[in-house]
């Protein structure tokens, strides 16, 4: 914006020095005639200053008062209604996290947490005595006998085969003659033994299995799950004893500062009152109500302004709401800003200048320049090369600062009157004055006479005498 503020002044310079030999040059010629068409000396020009009409870019800046919230707060609230044991924080405190604000009484917690984990630690002992070791001992060992007295099983039918067959040899080769009689009733007692070797097995194999279907039964399972059962529930008890306890313990949700303190050491924390209420003003949201025209343009995260007493601060658009509020047909825009020194406080009124948009490669004047026209609508004075003021009805645009756009009515470069046009006539001519610098301001000051400085001085003493004597 400097910049496009300097090139306005160099370009008014340079119009004023044109125009002025313009003017010069036409007096030279046409004075005489002028004169003499009369008898009356000719109308003077008016002085004006001009500046160009320049293409650029302008903001949409969006404007409105504001009040000032903190970023985070949290209102810390008691789950349990005790007495107060003692309070660590005051108002104006600076807290962390999970910082300890108070400590309540919780001696009766601490008892009943105590006796929830010695029930715990009971039920354990027992679930342990259901399935511990012994159990599992006894399980494996009869599943060892059952595979023992399977191989017994198999082994004594083996030899109940070798036995039958050589029985049935020993017959046919006594049929035959060539085997005696006692070698045939060997093998048959031989036979017999092993026809009872193998019921001796196959009853063992049977006692076996029975064992271990008696340790595998439907009972002993539903009676260790409920020893387990009992022990979860204790467990649950026993934790649910210990966050109790720990709600003695009023510990900050969030960084920031104590804002309020409402309970003393002795007083009863009810529970679902405040005991302390917290506020982060590390960074401050200056919610601020705007028309609904002007909120259409506004987005979150563009740029914005906030002033205050404590000066100007750069911030950004976190929230637009999505509706109107139906009571002032406004919509609520939160601008988050910084607040270093946390100078500035929640609660405090400032002023919000958001840049809704950037408008590109559009034409810029002043915003002097701009005049009510006499038949409605709003005008400029363009200066044309005959020193000759002339009415132009413009379209305004976008205002930001001393700056205004022009949508239609005006074209790049030409010459619009900044200071002497109120009042102007349309075709009247002008003579152009080139704009002050600071140090002609300055030498103007420095020649004021000394007798007007004389009578500010004395007026001012003058003043003061008289309210000395009112006093």
């Amino acid at each position: 914006m400097r910049k496009l503020a300097d090139n306005y002044r160099r370009a008014g310079t340079v119009a004023c020095l044109m125009a002025s030999g313009l003017l010069l040059a036409g007096c030279g010629k046409g004075g005489a005639k002028e004169e003499g068409a009369g008898g009356e000396p000719p109308e003077p020009p008016t002085p004006v200053m001009v500046e160009p009409a320049l293409r650029g870019a302008i903001d949409h800046v969006v404007t409105a008062d504001a009040v000032l919230y903190p970023i985070n707060q949290a209102n810390v609230v008691p789950k349990i209604s005790a007495p107060v044991k003692r309070i660590l924080v005051n108002r104006g405190d600076h807290v962390r996290v999970g910082q300890v604000l108070a400590e309540l009484e919780n001696n009766d917690l601490s008892s009943a947490a105590e006796e929830s984990k010695h029930q715990y630690e009971q039920t354990q002992a027992a679930y342990q005595t259901m399935t511990g070791a012994t159990v599992g001992e006894d399980r494996g060992k009869a599943e060892s006998d059952v595979q023992a007295a399977k191989q017994n099983l198999d082994a004594a039918k083996q030899s109940l085969d070798a036995a039958k067959k050589l029985y049935e040899n020993r017959i046919a080769l006594q049929k035959e003659g060539a085997l005696a009689q006692k070698l045939v009733d060997d093998a048959k007692v031989a036979m017999a033994q092993a026809q009872s070797q193998m019921a001796q097995a196959q009853s063992q194999l049977d006692i076996a299995q029975r064992h271990l279907q008696a340790l595998t039964q439907v009972g002993q399972r539903e009676a260790v799950r409920g020893a387990e059962a009992q022990m979860n529930a204790a467990k649950a008890h026993y934790d649910s004893a210990l966050v109790q306890v720990s709600y003695g313990l009023i510990r900050s949700p969030i960084n920031g500062m104590i804002a309020d303190r409402s309970v003393y050491a002795g007083e009863i924390a009810a529970s679902g009152t405040p005991l302390v209420t917290i506020v982060d003003i590390s960074q401050l949201v200056a919610r601020a109500n705007v028309p609904v025209k002007e909120a259409t343009s506004i987005r979150v995260g563009r740029p914005a302004r906030v002033t205050g007493p404590e000066g100007d601060l750069a911030g950004k658009v976190t929230v637009v709401s999505p509706s109107v509020d139906p009571n002032t047909t406004t919509v609520e825009v939160w601008v988050q800003v910084p607040n270093p020194g946390e100078k500035l406080k929640p609660g405090g009124t400032v002023r919000v200048n958001i840049v809704a948009e950037t408008i590109q490669n559009t034409i810029v004047v002043p915003a002097s320049a701009i005049l009510n026209f006499d038949e409605g609508g709003q005008k400029v004075m363009v200066i044309t090369a005959d020193s000759k003021a002339h009415e132009r009805k413009v379209i305004p645009g976008v205002r930001q600062g001393d700056r205004v756009q022009i949508v239609t009515g005006l074209q790049e470069g030409e010459q619009v009157v900044t200071s002497g046009g109120l009042g102007l006539e349309d075709k009247a001519k002008v003579a152009i004055q080139a704009p002050k610098s600071e140090e002609d301001e300055d030498e103007d000051k420095n020649d004021e006479p000394d007798d007007a400085k004389g009578d500010s001085k004395g007026g001012g003493k003058a003043a003061d005498s008289k309210d000395g004597k009112g006093k």
